[in-house]
């Protein structure tokens, strides 16, 4: 009798803990079934548009981006919680990260300042700090030879040298120096290594180098040769007190019109020069006026504010854990004068956040909210060093870490590497246990329950030598004991480069990957317990 009615009492508790189970696999996959690819596809031409220039970290493209993800959390009705700074709340967490720059560049000719980086451009990280004032002489090609010598009467002691570039030819187009068709040593890099040590040691100061190249060339010289150089100038959270040294030998190249204002003469004058010694083959430098103009490009730490972007759900009875979600939403900007739009890296895994925020917001409007809370998180500055991630981790977390239960962190989930092609339905699962085998169990049960795809672990393992467990915003939050896992489908031909494009994204796998992303959240935010962290691996 006793028997069974202990029989019966276990078989009821089964019953309804079965029900309970079938109702919540029931309700996760009507909820993660709502995550679209239509969806995906409609946020993510957005955000990786030519319009975004890139999203580099603190531009105005960046900003927009920003803008966006913030309007679409204010939609779905997510909680701002970052600080405005005016004793309200805000979905931006704003931060300067410091930059090396030019703080101040001009070159004033008479009362008129050229701007740096449009009128004209340095060679290399050159550095002024102080205004100087230096005369300007015409040395033609700079060029001194048996045959040809621009220096016969010209003295360039303590000035500033406006040379042209390249070495002279005549109207056929053969060179005078070497007399025929070849360039001769005064071309390319060499020859204007050796055009600079004869000014030097005639007493030159500093270089002007004219282009050949129309007003329009000239601009987009100069704008890619801003890019080119700003890859020098990592960034960081503190801003440096030791000033740079002036550099010697300053060089920059200018166009004609800016060398025809610098030499006090108009610009038909000046090809005048030019043409003249195309015409004869002999210098024209000593047949230009000497002018002064006053130089300063001031480099040192420019701030550079931007920020995280972050909306808050918040859950029933646990309200007080918390579940991130995190991507980053920067990339590398323009390059070359090219846009790298950054559809997969990380325009994939910004646009997840999104619909996962999307799907969540929906079950809890419909009385099906999670238990835990979760914080939905964007971050900046992914591509500078996880700066983004690690602001918030390691100086202002809005949520106590102790508080945040795990970082689910998505970083290129839209295409397919070499290693898996053509096969699309995998995807690499880093850091899962090592923190916590209960989260690793999660996710496995997870991708059983759904999408059923390949989980691949080759870049979990610690002699993997790419380390990609140390290369995205999750081991900001894992360095601090918080479980992470980061959902990533490898990289591919375009990574980093301008041909990262919404047309190249495999949506029905990326809206997958989300579902995955979506099962393995709701069981973390549901659970009776807590995960617990019970690993230290490598």
């Amino acid at each position: 009798m006793k028997k069974s009615f202990l029989a019966l009492v276990f078989f009821s508790s089964y019953s309804f803990v079965y029900a309970q189970s079938s109702t919540s696999v029931e309700k996760v996959a009507q909820y993660a079934n709502t995550i679209s690819a239509d969806n995906l596809r409609k946020d993510l031409t957005y955000i990786a548009s030519d319009e975004l220039e890139g999203r580099d970290t603190g531009s105005e493209g960046q900003r927009k981006a920003a803008d966006y993800i913030a309007k679409r959390f204010a939609d779905l009705g997510l909680q701002p919680l970052a600080s405005d700074g005016k004793g309200g709340k805000g979905y931006f967490q704003f931060f300067n990260l410091y930059k090396k720059g030019w703080k101040d560049a001009y070159i004033k000719i008479g009362n008129k300042k050229k701007e740096f980086f449009k009128d004209y451009y340095p060679n290399g990280l050159t550095s002024i700090p102080q205004e100087e004032s230096i005369k300007v002489v015409f040395a033609g090609y700079g060029v001194e030879s048996d045959t040809y010598n621009d220096y016969k009467d010209i003295d360039v002691k303590g000035k500033a040298v406006v040379i042209l570039d390249g070495e002279p030819k005549d109207v056929s187009g053969k060179y005078y120096i070497t007399k025929a068709g070849e360039k001769s040593e005064w071309e390319e890099k060499t020859g204007f290594q050796k055009k600079m040590n004869i000014a030097l040691n005639k007493g030159a100061k500093m270089f002007f180098v004219v282009t050949d190249s129309d007003e329009s060339q000239f601009k987009t010289l100069a704008a890619e040769r801003k890019a080119v150089l700003s890859r020098f100038n990592r960034m960081s959270f503190n801003e440096s007190t030791s000033p740079e040294q002036a550099t010697s030998n300053p060089t920059f190249y200018i166009s004609k019109a800016m060398a025809a204002e610098m030499l006090a003469t108009k610009p038909k004058k000046f090809d005048k020069l030019v043409n003249k010694i195309t015409a004869t083959g002999k210098s024209t430098a000593g047949n230009a006026k000497e002018s002064t103009v006053s130089v300063k490009a001031e480099r040192g730490e420019v701030p550079v504010e931007t920020q995280n972007v972050m909306g808050f759900l918040e859950g029933t009875d646990k309200k007080d854990e918390v579940l991130l979600i995190t991507a980053h939403y920067d990339h590398v900007g323009i390059q070359n004068g090219q846009i790298h739009n950054g559809a997969d890296d990380d325009g994939s895994g910004t646009c997840a956040v999104l619909e996962l925020a999307r799907a969540f917001a929906q079950a809890k409007k419909e009385g099906n909210g999670p238990r835990r809370s979760i914080l939905f998180m964007t971050v900046t500055g992914e591509e500078k060093g996880l700066l983004g991630s690690q602001y918030y981790a390691d100086k202002a977390p809005v949520i106590p870490l102790e508080k945040t239960v795990c970082d689910l962190n998505i970083d290129m989930i839209g295409r397919i590497d070499k290693e898996h092609a053509p096969k699309e339905d995998y995807v690499y699962l880093i850091g899962s246990d090592k923190l916590s085998s209960e989260l690793h169990k999660i996710s496995e049960e997870a991708n059983n329950n759904s999408v059923k795809f390949q989980l691949d672990y080759t870049y979990n393992d610690p002699k993997d030598p790419n380390r990609f467990y140390y290369r995205s915003d999750h081991y900001n939050f894992a360095k601090h004991k918080v479980p992470v896992i980061f959902y990533f489908t490898g990289v591919h031909a375009d990574y980093h480069r301008p041909g990262d494009d919404v047309e190249k994204i495999l949506f029905p796998k990326y809206q997958q990957i989300t579902q995955l992303v979506f099962h393995t959240a709701w069981e973390v935010a549901n659970r009776d317990e807590r995960i617990k962290v019970d690993s230290n691996k490598p």
